[in-house]
């Protein structure tokens, strides 16, 4: 009987060891979501700009780790910004992730259609609720088709600064991070499958104004990455508000706004996320967490909450004056991603990644929702240069709720 004993802890204990060190596996999956015939753009609140032609496709990536019955996925979307509505459309058609492991992501491109419902000026809208309906279908096939595809890889995690000219703060040219995440999953063969790249900037090289429907730099990104050796590429924006944007300034002091600089932005900081993962330590046995919290956040713009209010996505309740959104918190190997629910000003990202607790420290901005800038109760409504990202701000009290909560999630589940 002892000895019985023995073999049956034995094999628990097996068991256990298993489960602590169990495969990485990961997978991605690509949607084209390039409406036909194009539609009209939109670059922020207001009516849509027609549009002509399209340089690039819009897509749907879905990144899926998974590890000791842990999956977690990481959605990308070519749009302005998507919706926490929209995204909850995409998580009820995926039964194999819990809906709080799905965390979707705008690149923010200013050159996509309306995903929020803005009036055009007419009383209506120009977002078309066929077209959303049927990226939201894509981003879920995407997320299914990774899971389908889920493979034996290690991980490769690195940062750095991304190099040359990429990105710069209109506001104060200097006030911008210029650090750039990278996570790359890499296969049995040795070869990389998946690059994903975590870096905040305005995408907005052509703009809405210029007639042409895009995914901007991040097009070329992935081209690049591709062409690279890097395989998939998925990019994940950070805290790029006020104005984080992409440095097109030109030798005359002009914006130099075409599908060639495009190309120059994007293949320049695809190489820099190559080189800055190149040689960094393969994580073969990992630990991957996800966890969450859900914010309430008031809305003291009237513009927005009106906005909200008479989308036809409904994406505020008639009947109340705040907005609750979700945070993410999660852990793979010696990183840590914290998602932030719009666009963060540099200060609060540069905040944010000094409190959180991984070797690495990725913020996914406009993540699970995309609800204006964020900015500080003391930057709010005090310059004149901060007019318009107040304005276009939920309130106040936005910046301090979000860091508070978002560092509570933290410290509750520090990195190992």
């Amino acid at each position: 009987m002892k000895t019985i004993r023995f073999i049956i802890l034995f094999a628990v204990a097996l068991g256990q060891a298993a489960l602590g060190h169990a495969e990485l596996r990961a997978g991605i999956a690509v949607r084209v979501v390039t409406p036909e015939p194009l539609l009209p753009v939109s670059g922020g609140v207001g009516p849509s700009n027609p549009v002509t032609q399209k340089k690039g496709d819009l897509t749907v990536r879905a990144l899926v780790l998974e590890n000791g019955g842990t999956r977690v996925a990481f959605v990308s979307t070519d749009f302005l910004g998507f919706p926490a509505v929209l995204g909850d459309r995409v998580r009820r058609q995926v039964k194999t992730i819990p809906a709080g492991h799905i965390l979707i992501g705008a690149t923010h491109t200013h050159s996509a259609p309306d995903c929020y419902g803005f009036p055009n000026g007419k009383g209506g809208t120009d977002a078309d609720l066929g077209y959303l309906d049927f990226v939201c279908n894509k981003a879920a096939e995407a997320i299914n088709e990774a899971v389908a595809g889920l493979q034996s890889a290690s991980l490769r995690i690195a940062t750095g600064k991304a190099n040359g000219k990429i990105a710069y703060n209109y506001y104060a040219p200097k006030l911008y991070d210029p650090r750039c995440n990278v996570m790359q999953a890499v296969g049995r063969d040795g070869k990389p499958f998946a690059t994903l790249v975590n870096y905040a900037i305005h995408p907005e090289v052509l703009g809405s104004s210029r007639g042409i429907l895009s995914p901007d730099m991040v097009g070329p990104l992935y081209d690049r990455i591709a062409a690279g050796g890097g395989g998939t590429g998925i990019f994940m924006n950070g805290a790029q508000g006020g104005m984080v944007t992409a440095d097109v300034r030109g030798p005359d002091g002009k914006d130099v706004q075409t599908w060639d600089e495009c190309r120059r932005i994007g293949h320049l900081l695809a190489d820099e996320a190559l080189r800055i993962i190149s040689g960094s330590d393969v994580q073969k046995s990992l630990k991957i967490s996800c966890t969450w919290t859900d914010v309430t956040l008031p809305v003291d713009s009237p513009m927005l909450l009106a906005i909200m209010k008479m989308s036809p996505l409904q994406l505020a309740k008639p009947d109340e004056k705040t907005i609750t959104t979700r945070v993410n918190l999660v852990h793979v190997g010696d990183a840590q991603i914290l998602t932030i629910p719009g666009e963060a000003l540099p200060n609060i990202g540069y905040y944010l990644k000094r409190k959180m607790t991984g070797r690495h420290n990725f913020l996914f901005g406009l993540t699970n929702d995309a609800l204006g800038y964020i900015l500080t109760k003391e930057d709010w409504n005090s310059f004149e240069r901060y007019d318009y990202v107040t304005r276009t701000s939920l309130g106040e009290s936005t910046a301090e709720i979000l860091i508070r909560e978002s560092l509570r999630l933290v410290n509750e589940t520090p990195a190992e």
